[in-house]
């Protein structure tokens, strides 16, 4: 087998760490690829689920005696603390591993410090390689974890006019069954799903993942949440269905905001000590306008259907704008095509001051 350079055993970590998108929650996805002394690789793992064992210690066992004087290329900075598994750290030194890439440090304070561990023991530390890759992989935790509340991700359907729905409330469906399973896959990899009490009143959803080819759930569903200031949300509505856990955000247990509502960042917080890293929200058009009048939406998704409708229900309202220059700046970081329609990924960019 031919030897790997250090940036090429990265590019396949971060692939690994990919993997994890999903089921690793409150933990972050890593990747690891141990190679051997003569720089063949000898193992490599991801983190799969937490309590799981970690990427490093999947690679350890695939290496065996191989990763003496191995190198361990890993996407974020080995933990150093016991939690339901043990410090990597330790694991990568009792190994014999000479040197440990790093693409990213661990924002945790609980478990950074594996960086230190491994240099007072002699090992060899590199970090930074290819760290925005693997930071752009892992964005949801770090970002979580750095500021103390989740990722969130705006999700929204509209035609090409920027309609969510016709002028008869009619919005099944704006975009195609192939856009629809994009969104399953996207639901999956969230920690939880965020609507208004107008939407559930409106549309009924279910907010569970789904193959939309025949109706099964998946393992692992995201929790529901469901904006409520006054607790409106009926008895027998889909998102009490059992199928996956359900939250009734009320202003009663959340706490109020200036406006009357329920407070967002208190939510965000209640959310973030629940160990929600990614959020997914859906819906409406005004509870969407006040995260991103907060300030609180990190990334947009938005599917537009190739069709116009002239009137109907705006796909966004009252986002805190008023004139041109308070418009929400974007970054466009991805354009596909899903089937007829296209999914549009940006995000809003930080303003000066």
């Amino acid at each position: 087998m031919a030897s790997v350079s250090v940036d090429e055993a990265m590019r396949r970590a971060i692939e690994l760490a990919a993997r994890g998108l999903g089921t690793t929650s409150p933990n972050p996805v890593v990747g690891c690829v141990l190679l051997d002394a003569d720089g063949e690789v000898a193992g490599e793992g991801f983190h799969a689920y937490a309590g799981g064992p970690h990427a490093e210690i999947v690679a350890l066992a695939q290496a065996g005696r191989r990763a003496q004087g191995g190198t361990a290329v890993v996407t974020l900075e080995p933990c150093d603390h016991t939690g339901r598994t043990g410090p990597c750290s330790a694991a990568l030194v009792q190994a014999g591993v000479a040197r440990v890439v790093i693409a990213v440090p661990d924002p945790n304070p609980v478990a950074t410090g594996g960086a230190a561990t491994l240099r007072a023991a002699g090992v060899r530390v590199d970090l930074g390689v290819r760290g925005t890759e693997a930071e752009n992989g892992n964005i949801a935790w770090l970002t979580a974890m750095r500021r103390g509340w989740p990722f969130v991700i705006w999700k929204y359907a509209a035609t090409l006019d920027g309609r969510s729905a016709a002028a008869d409330g009619t919005s099944m469906w704006i975009t195609s069954e192939a856009a629809r399973m994009d969104v399953h896959a996207l639901r999956a990899t969230v920690d939880a799903v965020v609507v208004g009490v107008g939407t559930v009143l409106a549309d009924d959803p279910r907010l569970t993942v789904r193959n939309l080819r025949d109706g099964s759930l998946a393992i692992r569903q995201p929790l529901r949440v469901v904006v409520d200031s006054a607790g409106r949300t009926p008895a027998d509505a889909l998102v009490r269905d059992g199928a996956a856990r359900t939250w009734i955000a009320t202003t009663a247990e959340v706490g109020a905001g200036p406006d009357g509502g329920v407070d967002l960042f208190a939510l965000m917080a209640a959310l973030h000590g629940r160990g929600v890293r990614a959020v997914l929200l859906e819906g409406g058009p005004r509870l969407a306008g006040a995260f991103l009048a907060a300030g609180l939406v990190d990334r947009v998704v938005g599917y537009l259907a190739p069709r116009l409708l002239g009137a109907g229900p705006a796909a966004l309202v009252d986002a805190g704008v008023s004139t041109i220059a308070e418009a929400i700046d974007l970054e466009l970081t991805d354009v596909t095509q899903i089937g007829p329609d296209l999914r549009i990924t940006a995000m809003p960019r930080k303003r000066e001051g």
